[in-house]
């Protein structure tokens, strides 16, 4: 598998966009060391070849609104991961989380018909390899409490912050 490499200035820090040779956003992570990402590559798609190039407008158009305020633009952007079929399953239904909100490991593991299974849940969360487009941030600990992120705390604190501010209000909250 060929994939591609940018490093990416946002305002929260660099993001390193992974993609695929048809445009697809396989990766997204945090600062500038590749070495972590490196371990997620080989663990979601065994062989790889990485080498430095752009990604497509089609992912960092979306993200720039994202960060302009316009917080739905990064469903647009196309997502494929490796992972098991449960971590797959997670992911997607951590993208239908709406923009503003959070929800608890033991409510998304209700919405997959797996109550019980918020450790699971967890894990499968905190294994996302595609952080901010799947908004593994939008999760929370079952008092509200911000639990871990693999971005750090600091960059899912921000992240909620951000959509907390462009979020629309809602009518009669």
């Amino acid at each position: 598998m060929q994939l591609r490499l940018e490093r990416w200035a946002s305002p929260i820090s660099t993001l390193l966009l992974v993609t695929d040779e048809v445009d697809v956003l396989r990766a997204l992570y945090f600062g500038d060391r590749v070495e972590p990402l490196h371990r997620v590559l080989q663990q979601h798609y065994g062989q790889y070849m990485l080498s430095e190039g752009p990604a497509a407008d089609t992912i960092k158009g979306p993200l720039e609104a994202y960060f302009a305020g316009s917080l739905n633009a990064i469903e647009a952007i196309p997502v494929a991961t490796g992972g098991t079929a449960f971590q797959r399953e997670v992911w997607r239904v951590l993208r239908t989380i709406p923009a503003g909100t959070t929800t608890t490991y033991g409510h998304l593991a209700s919405m997959l018909g797996r109550e019980g299974a918020s450790r699971a849940v967890g894990a499968a969360n905190g294994a996302n390899p595609v952080a901010i487009v799947v908004p593994c941030h939008r999760v929370v600990g079952a008092d509200g409490t911000l639990t871990g992120y693999g971005g750090g705390l600091a960059h899912k604190r921000w992240l909620l912050a951000h959509e907390a501010r462009h979020s629309p209000v809602l009518v009669g909250a």
